[in-house]
């Protein structure tokens, strides 16, 4: 998480334990920012269980050894969900992104009940984008056609590699067939989904690599997230390493997939995500523009901006914890107000990794300062040949993007 202040005492001491009505007015006191509007509003839900943990993975997932317990976990995201209610009053959803975890281990009847207690707490926007994130080894034909009955609209599907080899030392529990046949599943019932892939694999050739790329592109998939293999603090890859691609070869990985996308008609718009036209994931999209996300559910993070303020929460991360504490009444373990200092640097993090980055009025709508406060950095910027600006647009030039790093921290607070 971005490093943040704790909220001021004035607020702080409304908010211990207080009903969440006399929160939401308290972070509706005057502050240090005057936001003009506010930006859209996501809902995050975390599904924590997975058959089983991968060696790279870091995410908040734990194995369920069993069945997972369903019903009691939905009747908690519900109250969570009711909880945080006055917190976005007024405001309606435009998109909603289930993730985990492996969501698509919830029955049939489980999601329907999630979606349908979401749609009864909030209204949702005519064009909702609804995600929910699947792995091939959990795909079931006619559980996937309910998923999309009860509303799901697009399907993020886990696939990392066609290869056998390759998705054996990923840990993953499927096989390629598997995974091609959970794409032909995915294209039946929905018309818009994203394939998740990844490369520089241990022991991964460029034309393995080529191989999965083409794979994909062969199903036609609207949207494709392609990530580059890294070593995670706190997972078993970080402590037992594998042999991997070194620098030069990830490298040439990667000017072959900008090869490959382009020529089949994906346009490159992030760091790893490519789309075909209108095909651009909206719920990220909201994430990289310092939009707003609300977040139920273990572990879950949220980011809620008011009219002078802006906030971020975290749920209490271990599965059982955050039943014990929504039984209790107090799902949140961290809430902190973002400092006008980081601000900044928080939403420059985020747009910078849009190839055609943002327009220059939004820094201001969703910061509630002026450009002129991170004048210096961006001059800086322009200097180095990292950044491109007009009147109009801010945005990374192509060596911004291969030095993306080197690009964020100039706008890191002094």
């Amino acid at each position: 998480m971005i490093p943040i202040r704790p909220i001021g005492a004035d607020i702080a001491d409304s908010l211990d334990h207080a009903e969440p009505a006399r929160v939401a007015t308290a972070y509706l006191k005057p502050g240090t920012l005057s936001l003009t509007a506010l930006p859209p509003l996501s809902l995050y839900v975390h599904i924590p269980w997975c058959v089983r943990k991968c060696p790279y993975c870091d995410f908040n997932s734990h194995e369920a050894g069993g069945d997972i317990p369903e019903d009691e976990y939905l009747s908690a995201l519900r109250a969570d969900l009711e909880m945080a209610l006055p917190l976005i009053w007024g405001r309606k959803l435009h998109t909603i992104f289930i993730g985990g975890g492996t969501p698509s281990l919830l029955s049939a009847a489980g999601l329907d009940r999630l979606l349908s207690d979401i749609r009864t707490l909030i209204p949702f926007d005519p064009g909702i984008e609804v995600t929910m994130e699947a792995n091939p080894g959990t795909f079931e034909a006619d559980k996937f056609k309910s998923y999309r009955a009860s509303g799901i609209n697009r399907l993020s599907i886990g696939i990392q590699s066609f290869n056998a080899r390759h998705l054996k030392a990923l840990g993953r529990i499927h096989d390629g067939d598997e995974a091609r046949r959970a794409v032909e599943i995915a294209q039946a019932n929905f018309d818009n989904f994203n394939l998740d892939l990844m490369y520089a694999l241990p022991s991964q050739t460029l034309e393995e690599a080529r191989q999965d790329v083409r794979t994909a592109i062969g199903f036609a998939p609207p949207h494709l997230s392609l990530y580059h293999l890294t070593m995670e603090p706190n997972t078993v890859f970080a402590k037992y390493p594998p042999t991997v691609p070194d620098d030069d070869a990830s490298a040439d990985m990667q000017d072959m997939i900008a090869q490959e996308t382009l020529a089949a008609g994906y346009a490159h718009y992030e760091v790893s995500a490519y789309a075909q036209p209108t095909r651009k994931a909206r719920h990220n999209l909201n994430y990289w523009q310092f939009g707003d996300y609300l977040g139920i559910g273990a572990g879950a993070h949220s980011k809620l901006s008011f009219p002078h303020r802006v906030i971020r929460q975290a749920r209490y991360k271990q599965p059982k914890s955050y039943l014990e504490h929504m039984r209790s009444g107090n799902p949140v373990q961290e809430e902190v107000e973002v400092a006008r200092s980081e601000l900044a640097f928080e939403f420059m993090l985020n747009a910078m990794r849009l190839t055609e980055g943002v327009e220059v009025n939004l820094f201001m709508e969703r910061t509630g300062m002026p450009l002129n406060v991170i004048e210096r950095a961006l001059n800086e910027a322009e200097s180095k040949g990292l950044l491109y600006r007009d009147h109009m647009t801010l945005k990374p030039t192509e060596l911004g993007r291969r030095f993306l790093n080197d690009l964020q921290e100039l706008f890191l607070a002094d």
